[in-house]
């Protein structure tokens, strides 16, 4: 990652700015102020919503392999293998587009970064939609993916920074809802619809972006990390409403830019330092903790293990596991500025732990006496199946779902957030890739296992919260930035 330009001077100065600064951001209260009383949020609605169709066009490309994986196999005569293959392709290309996100955010804006990640995805799900052989399924699978890798890490950040404190929370679990909704789309349509039509539908979010982004406005942050004082100042009105006050805002921007420029100049390794170091382990743990959960492996296979665990309808049990998906998020959303990101990830951790090992156990059952048990117990045992994933993906779209994504826009100092957002989102893909590619193998070699790992994993995120997140509800970017600077 290019280091992030920076002018240097001496300790005296980086003082005198940086206190009052400071002294100001730790003054300034959680609750909602008269003057923030006062803002209209509807441009905030609708950049949000702009935003989050890239994230729904994500959702809908991840889950796109579990409604259609025997049509495509007959169809295009693929065996388990390379189909496999062709559904983990999708994180790999997340990682190639997870490396240049900060760095397109950073030189194009965040709209401009937006724009380019659209592009692969539609050219990608198009050679998808009239491929006759496995390699175009491959290369638009993989071109699908880097488009969804950088949207994956530019729209938390975009979010972050747009919203006024006390939706933050909200408005960021706005990524994790619209990423249910694509997924639960994908499964309903593929009850109905051909696999190639199912795949040129992944453009509709995509083309509804890219009409979103010349009306909104750019990131104020960014724009005042540009030095665009014009552009910044029309933003914030835009966002804001008339009615609000913007000079307090904006002159906290820029003075949180002028103290950045103070600092050394940024390299890679500066991330490793121990000012830095703490942001990092918090935003790369969390998201390594969240695919090792095993979520990406259960939505992207999610007909295969309920066929495994003997449900009849495994497609129509997967669409009940999308439409759960978005009631909790929804549900989320509610309580992430009441509740706090602390909260919200350990019950959420605790209740993903609890409910692997229930689903491991089950398979345990079915494996070692798959013939001796009476039929109301076999009966049981797939309700119980049934009920403990559904209370796995109510608890993920509690908490692991949207906090870790909605963390990228808040913890990372500014003169660091596109390489270390860089970072976190390749730590993601990078653990979805070997999770998706291995799974089918794991799970054909062990059900139970598959799911005890997992288990394993969220009962690890529980101590990790604890150890290493702070709460970061009701902050504003600057005081979060400076709790871990000082």
């Amino acid at each position: 990652m290019a280091p992030v330009a920076a002018h240097s001077g001496t300790a005296e100065q980086q003082t005198s700015l940086k206190t009052p600064l400071l002294q100001k951001i730790q003054g300034r209260s959680r609750h909602l102020t008269r003057e923030e009383s006062r803002i209209r949020e509807t441009w905030v609605y609708i950049s949000t919503f702009t935003a989050v169709m890239g994230i729904a066009a994500q959702g809908f490309l991840m889950g796109y392999t579990s409604p259609v994986q025997k049509a495509m196999i007959d169809s295009l005569n693929l065996s388990v293998s390379e189909f496999s293959v062709f559904g983990s392709l999708i994180t790999v290309g997340a990682m190639l587009g997870s490396i240049v996100s900060g760095q397109l955010g950073d030189w194009l804006g965040r709209k401009g970064a937006m724009v380019v990640a659209t592009l692969p995805i539609i050219v990608g799900s198009a050679l998808i939609a009239v491929a006759e052989s496995k390699m175009p399924l491959y290369i638009g699978r993989l071109l699908s993916g880097a488009g969804a890798g950088i949207f994956s890490f530019i729209v938390p950040l975009f979010i972050g920074e747009i919203a006024p404190r006390h939706l933050r929370g909200t408005l960021g679990t706005m990524q994790q809802l619209a990423n249910t909704l694509g997924i639960g789309l994908v499964y309903l349509g593929g009850l109905f619809i051909n696999w190639r039509y199912l795949a040129a539908s992944g453009i509709i979010p995509c083309l509804l972006c890219l009409v979103g982004i010349t009306l909104i406005p750019e990131s104020p942050r960014w724009l005042a990390k540009k030095e665009k004082a014009e552009e910044l100042e029309a933003a914030l009105k835009k966002l804001r409403g008339d009615k609000y006050d913007v000079s307090k805002e904006l002159a906290e921007m820029q003075q949180t830019v002028e103290a950045a420029k103070l600092e050394p100049k940024a390299k890679f390794r500066d991330l490793f330092r121990r000012r830095l170091a703490r942001p990092l382990i918090a935003g790369v743990g969390l998201q390594f903790l969240q695919q090792f959960s095993g979520i990406n492996g259960v939505m992207l296979y999610a007909s295969t293990i309920f066929s495994r665990a003997g449900v009849s309808n495994a497609n129509m049990a997967s669409l009940a596991l999308g439409g759960l998906q978005v009631v909790m998020t929804v549900a989320a959303a509610g309580l992430m500025d009441k509740a706090g990101r602390r909260l919200l990830l350990m019950v959420s951790a605790s209740g993903m732990a609890l409910s692997s090992f229930l689903v491991g156990f089950t398979f345990y059952l079915t494996d070692v006496e798959e013939h001796s048990y009476s039929r109301g117990m076999n009966v049981f045992i797939d309700i119980l199946a049934l009920a403990s994933l559904l209370v796995y993906i109510a608890a993920f779209s509690l908490g692991m779902g949207p906090i870790p994504w909605l963390l990228l826009g808040e913890i990372f100092p500014s003169q660091v957030k596109g390489a270390a957002g860089s970072m976190a989102t390749l730590t993601n893909w990078s653990c979805a890739w070997i999770v998706t590619l291995a799974f089918n193998n794991v799970f054909e070699w062990s059900p139970a296992g598959a799911f005890w790992i997992f288990a394993v994993a969220c009962v690890s995120t529980v101590f990790f919260v604890v150890l290493f997140l702070p709460e970061t509800r009701g902050r504003t970017l600057e005081e979060i930035e400076a709790s871990f600077n000082y």
